[in-house]
């Protein structure tokens, strides 16, 4: 024979256990070696009074066969008095049984607010509030298995029970979700529905029934699904009279009643009824990913059919009561304003890829960098912005399932570098609608502004699954259309391999969509695990350009369109091919692992030298700095003892004097050619040392009323280079910048 289940040094918490099933798994765990708390209000059926003596009395049948039991008389709605008990008696909870349980049984239109609500907290509230207590010890001992009770009038449904039965399957929906979310803790959730005789089921069963189906036929089966070795999870199991079945949902394979031409209409259901509930060769979904599984195929099937998606309001003029293009084109979406910090560009530069192993890219990721600035298509995220924002769902004709939207094409043209911080405002207009037959493409096109300069222009092709037939055009002079690569070998190819928390990172810019990091919400959109952003890979092949075509000089980079063509998922190796034609770079962005191409059509168009794109000039008029006098005297004393301060320092300083935040003048002290000099400009050879900073916070630093430590971690002062040699030129500014 096989080795005995045993439970020795495990802990048992069993509600209801003074009588009934309860009370048999009570002794059933304790003779197998578990610590048991034995817990009972001591009510009767209707939850109408308390005593301990139910409790009691089967603590003492425990002990007296030398088991090891101790009482708990609180309610189930207390459920941390329960688990506590168990915590004082034994140290750890295991094992949680939820049988407690009361009766109200009433006809629907006898049943009282009252006779609804005490069923629900005993049973339902009742289970969620003990699980609930036990569920972080167990969570952190990596070890629980709990037991739901549910009923067969929760299943099938029974007269005069309809508080009963709902809370009863309500139990189940709460078993099958904690299954799911402990599965990965070793804690496992299974639902009974048992017909044993006890005090409930005595008002419903004859007494000869009540005598066949005892509780002693029910314990064997919460044992084993209890026992460590068992690895069953989210099931279900009628059990009875020496008998237990496993129950499972089974579906028809129902009937697609969308064809090609025609509206989906009331009489067409009636007309497939048969169909749709035929269970020949009926499948039998096991969890909510297969469930919307085959929502998925009914999609692919109809994009390939090209059948009409419209809704039952379909008219003959082709545009239902909510989704109305004439009427949605040209409006515009309320502005939207995006204030940022450095923070926001140096986050989105992470999200897209880049990193401190590459050099190139540390001028886009600290904001100490002498050339810090933004990633170009940064510029997606203030103007996504104003769509995320919710302005769609306020334009009038566009009543749309936004759950149905999905992002097709991105255009971004530019007309100024992105500032590095700033205040910017969007502006929003629905440029066109088109009618694809499978669904909608709407055109949006966003201009952004800092002030009233244009910084950049976007088009967001997103199209809305289901929304198409109504009768529209296809195409639109308006849209900014892609074009496929040249027929040849690609000039360069750029592979650079995304982190499993990439999409968890770029996320961070503003795009909060759960499909990108719930694997549950994924699983309702038809994929196995959470995708990548379109937008964060747009984001990859646009750098790849920038770095292999325009040497990291964001002024060349001018515009790029792409299209969306398969989802990559997190972890998967982007590999972008491009092509040059001219200032136009093709390119094509697949997935290494799988050869599915996923952006196509695309291309960057760099800026020609006369177009090189400039930040604003500053004004041409000449301002007037405090640090000028200073430099003047420094310059003096250079010309004076020179010699000997090349001996002591022998370093080549250059200093970026800011105004308004704008670079206002330079200046080099080289303390390490010659006899030393100070000229105005940046460094001839290379600076050892480069410092940023304002005018007048030189000055103060100069004065001694800046700390220069407080001013470079407040980012005031910013230093590139040895940053060691900054106290050497401390010296020689107090000592010979006196003013």
């Amino acid at each position: 024979m096989s080795e005995p289940l045993r439970f020795d040094g495990r802990v048992v918490l069993v509600t209801g256990a003074g009588g009934g099933l309860g009370r048999t798994y009570a002794l059933a765990f304790a003779e197998r070696g578990a610590s048991v708390v034995v817990n009972d209000l001591g009510g009767d059926i209707k939850g109408h009074g308390k005593s301990s003596s139910a409790a009691d009395k089967v603590v003492e049948e425990i002990r007296a066969r030398g088991g090891k039991a101790v009482a708990n008389y609180d309610s189930v709605e207390a459920g941390e008095k329960l688990v506590q008990a168990a915590l004082d008696a034994f140290g750890r909870i295991d094992i949680l049984i939820n049988n407690a349980g009361i009766l109200r049984d009433r006809s629907f239109t006898r049943i009282s607010d009252e006779d609804w609500d005490i069923i629900h907290r005993v049973h339902l509230k009742g289970s969620f509030l003990v699980t609930r207590a036990a569920w972080n010890h167990m969570k952190n001992q990596k070890f629980g298995r709990i037991i739901m009770t549910s009923s067969a009038a929760g299943i099938y449904g029974n007269f005069g029970q309809a508080n009963y039965s709902a809370a009863k399957l309500g139990l189940l929906g709460l078993a099958n979700t904690l299954a799911i979310e402990g599965r990965k803790y070793n804690i496992h959730c299974n639902t009974i529905a048992p017909t044993a005789g006890s005090r409930l089921t005595q008002t419903v069963m004859p007494q000869d029934l009540l005598d066949a189906f005892k509780p002693e036929y029910v314990a064997p089966l919460v044992l084993w699904l209890c026992h460590e070795s068992c690895q069953e999870n989210s099931g279900l199991f009628e059990v009875g009279a020496g008998w237990i079945g496993k129950l499972r949902w089974e579906r028809s394979l129902g009937a697609i009643l969308r064809q090609k031409n025609l509206a989906m209409t009331p009489e067409a259901v009636r007309d497939e009824w048969e169909k749709i509930c035929d269970f020949s060769n009926a499948n039998k979904p096991r969890t909510i990913q297969e469930s919307v599984s085959i929502l998925n195929d009914v999609l692919s099937q109809i994009e390939s059919q090209d059948v009409s998606p419209n809704p039952t309001s379909y008219s003959a003029s082709g545009s239902s009561a909510g989704f109305d293009p004439t009427r949605s084109i040209g409006q515009k979406l309320p502005p939207f304003s995006y204030e940022y910090t450095h923070l926001q560009p140096i986050l989105y530069a992470l999200g897209v890829g880049m990193s401190t192993k590459d050099p190139d890219h540390l001028k886009f990721l600290f904001e100490g960098s002498e050339g810090f600035c933004c990633l170009p298509t940064f510029g997606v995220i203030p103007a996504q912005s104003s769509m995320i924002s919710g302005g769609l769902s306020n334009i009038p004709g566009l009543n749309i399932d936004f759950t149905k939207v999905l992002h097709g094409e991105q255009y971004l043209e530019l007309y100024k570098p992105m500032p590095t911080s700033g205040k910017l405002t969007s502006e929003a207009t629905i440029a066109d609608i088109l009618d694809k037959g499978s669904g909608a493409v709407i055109l949006l096109d966003v201009h952004t502004y800092s002030g009233k300069d244009l910084l950049c222009y976007n088009q967001f092709s997103v199209f809305v699954v289901g929304a198409g037939g109504f009768g529209g055009k296809r195409t639109s002079e308006k849209a900014k259309i892609t074009v496929n690569p040249p027929n040849r070998p690609p000039d360069a190819v750029a592979t650079d391999t995304t982190t499993v928390d990439q999409a968890a990172l770029y996320r961070l810019s503003g795009d909060w969509n759960p499909l990108h990091i719930d694997p549950n919400f994924a699983a309702l959109g038809g994929f196995q695990k959470p995708i990548l952003h379109g937008l964060c890979s747009f984001g990859f092949a646009a750098r790849h350009v920038l770095k292999y075509f325009a040497d990291n000089d964001v002024t060349k980079f001018k515009a790029i369109k792409i299209r969306f063509a398969k989802p990559v998922f997190p972890g998967q190796t982007l590999q972008t091919e491009m092509w040059k034609e001219g200032n136009r770079i093709h390119i094509q962005t697949k997935v290494k692992e799988t050869g599915s191409v996923a952006i196509a059509g695309a291309y960057v168009d760099l800026a020609s030298s006369s177009e090189q794109l400039v930040a604003k000039e500053p004004s041409a008029k000449v301002v007037e700095l405090q640090s000028d006098l200073v430099f003047q005297e420094i310059g003096r004393r250079i010309k004076e003892e020179g010699n000997q301060l090349v001996k002591k320092v022998n370093a080549v300083f250059q200093w970026n004097i800011t105004k308004d935040d704008k670079t206002a003048v330079q200046w080099t002290i080289d303390l390490k050619n010659g006899s030393g000099e100070l000229y105005q400009g940046p460094a001839r050879g290379k600076a050892d040392t480069v410092f940023t900073l304002s005018d007048e916070d030189f000055l103060g630093l100069v004065l001694g009323k800046i700390n220069p430590q407080k001013a470079f971690m407040s980012g005031k002062l910013k230093v590139k280079g040895n940053i060691m040699l900054s106290q050497k030129l401390q010296m020689i500014l107090q000592q010979y910048a006196k003013l």
